[in-house]
């Protein structure tokens, strides 16, 4: 596949990140490397990465879309008050993946399986309040 300039640089600066970013943060982080674009730039690049499947964006509870290098499987406990995101390392819906694929012949990516709730800290907050 050619990628652009644009879409080169946002590769390799989420190579050197280790946590997801936004459009605007990657739009700053090139612009303090001396490797500036606009931010529209930065948003017409990451969808044409993410429909190459080389970018995966997902949406935090503030409605927030935060970007990262595809991983082949990603899963959270997200909490509603503090926005707090938990990973969790095992992937419960691995087999249905892989019925989904052959099923419908479709090439997945990447999945995304969030659950939303309270953290402790907040359902203690939420007890005392």
């Amino acid at each position: 596949m050619i990628r652009t300039r644009s879409q080169e640089k946002i590769l390799n600066l989420l190579k050197t990140l280790k946590e997801d970013i936004s459009a605007q943060d990657i739009y700053i982080q090139l612009r303090n490397r001396n490797q500036s674009m606009g931010l529209a730039t930065v948003y017409r690049s990451l969808e044409a990465l993410k429909l190459e499947g080389m970018v995966q964006v997902r949406i935090l509870a503030n409605g927030e879309a935060v970007y990262n290098l595809t991983q082949k499987d990603e899963h959270y406990l997200t909490c509603l008050r503090c926005g707090t995101s938990i990973p969790i390392p095992q992937c419960p819906v691995h087999n249905l993946e892989q019925q989904l694929e052959k099923s419908h012949k479709f090439n997945i990516f990447y999945h995304t399986l969030e659950f939303f709730g309270l953290c402790s800290e907040c359902q203690g907050l939420q007890a005392n309040g």
